[in-house]
């Protein structure tokens, strides 16, 4: 099983590139979202520790984002209830698509979390910041200051660059992505099936 690891920025357009290599796709953000709706232990242990934020039945984003606006340490406390579930789920995955050729890992805390080995490959997703801002603002829920420490609590654009094999320029323009993509798939696979 050959592990893709997708890195760029926020909203730089990773899950689109991820989709793109038509392969099982592990997409953290989707996992949170339903850990945050479904999960009842991952719902106490945030309710515990944020009593005054923790209003509704589910936990919300926009409850968190009062208690990371309340304190930027609360995101890390959230972040130490929620990344184990999110291995867990992640580990399930590789064992369910065990026979794939293929598998994509589409996680923002990627490196952060040391969730790679060097038998990784990964590719950067390179976009113009004036549109990703512009297509972040769109976003329901779109709260600048929480994007702003998402980005602080991540390793620089330039070090994920760095230690990628990979990167793909996005325009968001899908047909010369597609193309690119379609290269890279066929690049690594004949690396790994030469070693």
């Amino acid at each position: 099983m050959i592990k893709i690891g997708i890195l760029g920025d926020i909203g730089a357009g990773k899950s689109f590139v991820a989709k793109q290599f038509r392969s099982p796709v592990f997409d953290a953000d989707k996992e949170v979202r339903q850990i945050y709706k479904n999960d009842k232990s991952c719902y106490k242990n945030i309710k515990k520790k944020f009593p005054q934020f923790i209003k509704s039945k589910t936990i919300k984003k926009n409850e968190l984002g009062v208690a990371i606006k309340a304190n930027k340490k609360n995101l890390k406390k959230i972040s130490d209830i929620v990344h184990p579930i999110v291995r867990k789920r992640m580990n399930l995955f590789f064992k369910k698509n065990k026979h794939k050729q293929i598998v994509l890992l589409d996680i923002p805390l990627l490196v952060e979390n040391k969730l790679n080995d060097k038998k990784f490959f990964l590719i950067f997703v390179q976009s113009n910041i004036e549109e990703i801002n512009k297509r972040l603002k769109k976003r329901p829920n779109y709260n600048k200051n929480i994007i702003d420490d998402l980005r602080k609590s991540q390793k620089s654009l330039t070090y994920k660059k760095k230690i990628s094999n990979y990167v793909i320029k996005n325009n968001f323009k899908p047909l010369g992505l597609r193309k690119e993509i379609k290269r890279i798939k066929k690049e690594i696979l004949n690396e790994r099936s030469s070693s």
